[in-house]
């Protein structure tokens, strides 16, 4: 059955949709940075998950789990906070959770004003080994990133990626973010 219709028109129910444009490929330049980027972040999240794996057994994400716990009013945070603060799926986060549980280093508690909520809890053990631990994983980060970098290149590389993040990070509701998912 032929569904067009017939006097060369579209119908009034359907406007016409522009064409794709041809994607915009990135410059020589461009392609060098954007490369070079990548090559860099994913050399000192290695970097920085291997010391912190040697030096306490956990994984670059777990630490900073734990940082944002400690500084955290009465070391606490809802687990939809935390997942937020960290950009990882509320899945990603309970397992998370679970494994830093299984060490001691964090505990569950059920929200009192809301019974599906829960809060992650920084347990003593778990700041001891924060305690212990951070010494060598600011070294790990002054040695891997700001010891390469002049004073002005820091300033300008925290610039960027404060620009970065602001552009990335959806303020509408409805948003696509890891955390509500």
């Amino acid at each position: 059955m032929n569904t067009a219709p017939s006097s060369g028109s579209t119908p009034a129910s359907a406007p016409e949709q522009p064409a794709p444009a041809a994607p915009r490929w990135l410059t020589a330049d461009e392609q060098r940075v954007w490369r070079a980027y990548l090559h860099a972040t994913t050399l000192l999240e290695d970097h920085l998950d291997r010391q912190l794996q040697r030096d306490a057994g956990m994984p670059h994400i777990y630490y900073g789990l734990l940082v944002k716990l400690a500084e955290s009013p009465r070391r606490r945070l809802r687990m939809t906070e935390l997942a937020m603060h960290a950009k990882i799926t509320r899945s990603r986060l309970s397992h998370a959770v679970a494994r830093l549980e299984k060490n001691g280093w964090v505990r569950r508690e059920d929200c009192p004003s809301d019974k599906r909520g829960q809060f992650a809890v920084l347990t003593d053990e778990g700041r001891e080994v924060l305690r212990r631990t951070a010494p060598g994983h600011v070294d790990a980060v002054r040695q891997a990133l700001f010891a390469r970098l002049t004073p002005e290149q820091q300033k300008s590389l925290g610039e960027i990626m404060q620009i970065v993040a602001e552009g990335l990070q959806p303020n509408e509701a409805g948003a696509d973010l890891p955390w509500l998912r």
